[in-house]
């Protein structure tokens, strides 16, 4: 019984750490790469980035970015 318990807590720890984080938006495209064989990373996913950040490719390896701000529509 005992392990039946132990094998059940395990299945839903490994999905808890599948669930999304969520963040709505995903990450801008990368059109350049930079030259570097084994570009250094700052996060591997989402949960190494603090609150509000996702991690992203970059041009150089990946880091925590901000949420992208929509561009301003001007009236004149």
């Amino acid at each position: 019984m005992k392990t039946v318990a132990a094998l059940l807590l395990v299945g839903m720890l490994i999905l808890w750490t599948e669930l999304p984080t969520g963040s709505a938006w995903s990450c801008p495209r990368v059109h350049i790469t930079c030259a570097m064989l084994n570009p250094p990373n700052k996060c591997f996913t989402d949960r190494h980035c603090p609150p509000y950040k996702k991690c992203c490719p970059t041009f150089c390896g990946r880091k925590c970015i901000s949420h992208p701000s929509s561009p301003r529509l001007s009236y004149a």
